[in-house]
């Protein structure tokens, strides 16, 4: 037996270490923020800008520790973590959230967005978040948006070259899992592919789909230019995201606590899209510096003239939600 003093001594020091984060200073919590995307793309951006300024704000009693790379699921089984409590925070894309909340579709409409500052101005605007948060809050439960996000606008790469909507007729295109996609690839002739992001890769290689499509930093990170080395510039598609808190987590904080998160969260809507941007055209120059194709002067009227007429009918078919976040932001200069 050790010294029974001793002992006693050594159980008071530790319960007295305990005392200050009860008596004062708040205990340090750690909180989960998942995406699907590796690091260096606008997901680390927007997990980077939120992580630091909750850190300041609550004086580093809110930690956010962030899984990259689809470790706590694809985005679609994120979404129900988030939903259940099990995951705190997650940024997901526009196109995979309509798996819950179909009008989100509405962001994944083709050529909603003029341009690169088109979705800059609209993702940053109060009117648009703020009817994205009720259009969220009135579909769906369990979970909350509290900021916008971007990975800049989509492209479409293949092994060949994509000039006009003509040279898409016939080809089956790997899509994200929305009614406004299972749309507008058929109207331009192509075939629809629905797969996780990460089976993207092997099926671009062993030809299950032909094309795929998604912004060119991802493109990237992803590797996605040793199966698919021809990247065709259409931007039919801004590469919209959302961030999420869960509804659990969000009941048990404090007023004091939900002004931080909704503050940091604030930082992502006003700073990752242009910055996602700024990644994208650093993505592109490192991929023609190691030979990929880029196809700059695809004929995107041929695209626009399917799409236009879709984009009225296709948020009106989504619900008045989507139409007001549609008359939104095409009412942004």
């Amino acid at each position: 037996m050790g010294n029974p003093a001793k002992i006693i001594r050594a159980a008071f020091a530790g319960a007295a270490l305990l005392l200050p984060a009860s008596a004062g200073a708040q205990e340090v919590k750690h909180y989960r923020f998942a995406y699907d995307q590796p690091r260096n793309t606008g997901y680390s951006i927007a997990g980077d800008l939120f992580a630091d300024k909750l850190k300041e704000l609550s004086k580093g009693t809110m930690i956010i520790d962030q899984y990259p790379g689809a470790q706590l699921g694809q985005e679609p089984q994120v979404l129900q973590l988030v939903k259940s409590g099990d995951v705190e925070f997650s940024i997901i894309s526009s196109a995979n959230t309509a798996t819950i909340s179909p009008q989100a579709g509405v962001m994944s409409l083709h050529f909603l967005f003029r341009d690169e500052n088109h979705v800059i101005k609209g993702l940053a605007d109060p009117r648009v978040f703020e009817a994205l948060k009720t259009m969220i809050d009135e579909t769906t439960q369990g979970l909350h948006v509290i900021a916008t996000g971007s990975q800049g606008v989509r492209h479409m790469y293949s092994k060949k070259e994509i000039h006009n909507v003509g040279d898409i007729k016939g080809l089956k295109v790997r899509v994200q899992a929305t009614a406004t996609e299972d749309t507008m690839f058929p109207a331009y002739g192509a075939q629809t592919v629905h797969m996780p992001f990460g089976s993207v890769y092997t099926s671009l290689q062993t030809g299950v789909v032909d094309v795929a499509e998604n912004s060119i930093n991802v493109y990237l990170v992803n590797k996605h230019y040793e199966v698919a080395p021809v990247l065709n510039i259409t931007e039919h598609e801004a590469n919209n995201a959302l961030v999420f808190v869960s509804d659990k987590l969000w009941q048990s904080l404090s007023a004091e606590q939900k002004q931080w998160v909704q503050t940091a969260a604030n930082e992502i809507s006003a700073k990752e899209p242009a910055k996602a941007f700024e990644l994208e055209r650093t993505a592109a120059a490192k991929l023609k510096s190691i030979g990929v194709k880029i196809v700059g002067d695809v004929d995107k009227k041929s695209f626009t003239a399917v799409a236009d007429p879709y984009l009225d009918k296709l948020a009106k078919e989504l619900g008045p939600h989507a139409v007001k976040v549609k008359d939104l932001i095409r009412s942004i200069n």
